[in-house]
């Protein structure tokens, strides 16, 4: 496995943590780490709310690295509470195909870090609406 892919799991991990922030919310159930294309990682975790204003870790960790100046995605990792079930929701995937449109398919996505198995987003996401 390519040492960045540990780097991304390392800086994931040091943000998972379930908590609970009111008896409406709670967060860190999941966590992710996002590689910009510029190297930089970015993390983020869910937050899960009970009238559904809640946020996945992916999207998090990518509207974080929005927030400090960057748009361009080339991995993504998640540490979800399932081992192996790694692959993004489809709002997830919606955002970073209209954030990328003409290179969201090259984005590689670890599916299952303890078995390496990384897929590209275009590969689980062949025919989205934007092309």
């Amino acid at each position: 496995m390519d040492k960045i892919w540990r780097e991304m799991y390392e800086a994931a991990k040091a943000v998972l943590g379930a908590r609970k922030i009111s008896d409406f919310v709670t967060c860190g159930e999941v966590s992710a780490a996002v590689l910009s294309k510029s190297g930089r990682i970015y993390t983020g975790v869910c937050i899960d709310t009970c009238s559904s204003l809640g946020i996945c870790a992916e999207r998090n960790a990518i509207f974080n690295m929005i927030t400090n100046g960057e748009q361009e995605i080339d991995k993504v990792l998640c540490i979800p509470p399932m081992p192996g079930k790694g692959a993004p929701c489809g709002a997830c995937r919606e955002l970073m195909t209209q954030l990328m449109p003409e290179g969201y398919k090259d984005i590689e996505i670890m599916i299952d870090y303890e078995k390496e198995q990384i897929m590209k987003l275009g590969e689980l996401t062949p025919e989205w609406w934007i092309g």
